[in-house]
């Protein structure tokens, strides 16, 4: 027994979890994860939240609020533009694909750099929305579910929903005619 003790007691007591220590030499702790993340979310939501707090009065501010929304429909709506314009006037077409032929190709990688930056982070934003929204619907399906398992139980076709189990009143009660006007006009036309 002294000798289990001891080594229990090197690997859990003396204060310290000799295993969970050595554990996360190789593997990050993660509620110690969790909570660095979540600074880091906290401090970014902060500065956020801090532009907005100096009101937007000036013209120069509303300008610039315009200009920061007409990238995305200018390009959307340039790049409808090109195929209408190599439609109707083919040669004006060619001759600026021609132009846009000498452009070097650093150009080429700076433009990527910027349309990738500037679409990427909402791309990013509206990817991890749509992951939390299918996370929150998957949460959901054991209670769809039921519900679904529910509501065919109580379909008139559904094995067994007449079914007046072991009540003899209404056992009798499903097995007397009721009034239907409708089916003794019926019989008394026939």
């Amino acid at each position: 027994m002294g000798l289990m003790e001891r080594v229990f007691g090197l690997l859990f007591g003396g204060g310290a979890n000799v295993v969970k220590e050595t554990v996360q030499v190789f593997r990050e702790n993660r509620e110690a994860g969790a909570d660095r993340a979540q600074a880091v979310q906290m401090q970014a939501m902060t500065q956020l939240g801090q532009e907005f707090l100096v009101p937007r009065q000036g013209g120069f501010d509303r300008f610039m609020d315009g200009v920061n929304r007409l990238p995305r429909p200018a390009l959307a709506l340039g790049t409808l533009g090109l195929f209408v314009s190599a439609m109707v006037e083919p040669l004006w077409f060619a001759e600026r694909m021609q132009g846009i032929a000498l452009v070097p190709e650093p150009l080429w990688w700076l433009l990527g750099v910027i349309v990738s930056f500037y679409f990427g982070a909402r791309h990013q934003v509206k990817s991890q929305n749509f992951q939390r929204e299918i996370a929150l619907s998957m949460g959901r399906v054991p209670q769809m579910m039921e519900n679904v398992a529910a509501l065919r139980a109580l379909r008139a076709d559904s094995v067994g929903v007449a079914d007046t189990g072991k009540d003899a009143r209404l056992t009798t009660a499903s097995l007397q005619p009721a009034e239907n006007p409708a089916l003794d006009d019926w019989r008394r036309a026939a």
